[in-house]
């Protein structure tokens, strides 16, 4: 079970809004490489993990994505907030504020919506595992280019702090598959399976 502290995991203080920033960073909410999709993938694939370490790692870092979709939200959310509907459209936030208004609705920054085939649960756990590396280096590489289009301090800050955690989780996902490999034998080993091999 988990406990919810009702602060943010990475403090956000934006003090000058900008829809446009909103609408590259809200691929991070609801994008193909984005948090939403992150906490899903690790949450879902956990139950299938058979070394209940690695299991524990997926739920933590799933949970703290959880987190860092929380802190996606709260940039999207300054960055939008108190504006004019005439101030959003000459942002080119009008296509977005015409179906959600202000709200934060997933989806990618070019506005394509989150669907379940953003990520992936296969029930094997080293195909898991590579998938769980790849999607925190695809992630890391959507934050590098937001901190290519963006300059204002203001959202630099979280950007950068949930890009490091990016690479964190990359690392401890490769702890975790050592791990696996290294407790594997005939009876358990994708490439000597004997269901299949024989």
């Amino acid at each position: 079970m988990w406990s919810y502290e009702k602060r943010l995991q990475y403090p956000v203080d934006i003090k000058n809004p900008d829809p446009s920033i909103a609408m590259i960073i809200m691929s991070q909410y609801g994008g193909p490489d984005g948090e939403m999709g992150a906490s899903l993938r690790y949450l879902s694939q956990r139950y299938t993990m058979p070394d209940r370490t690695v299991a524990g790692l997926m739920t933590d870092i799933g949970t703290e994505e959880l987190a860092h979709l929380e802190i996606v939200a709260t940039i999207v959310h300054q960055l939008t907030r108190n504006l004019t509907a005439d101030e959003l459209k000459a942002a080119g936030f009008d296509q977005y504020y015409v179906d959600h208004t202000n709200g934060i609705w997933p989806q990618s920054a070019g506005g394509v919506p989150f669907n379940a085939c953003e990520f992936q649960s296969k029930g094997d756990p080293i195909t898991d595992l590579f998938e769980d590396m790849a999607a925190e280096q695809k992630a890391r590489t959507t934050y590098d280019n937001i901190l290519r289009l963006v300059r204002d301090p203001d959202v630099r800050d979280p950007i950068k702090f949930l890009r490091e955690r990016e690479i964190v989780h990359f690392q401890r996902f490769g702890e975790g598959l050592r791990r696996l490999t290294d407790n594997l034998d005939s009876k358990n080993f994708y490439a000597f399976n004997p269901a299949f091999d024989q």
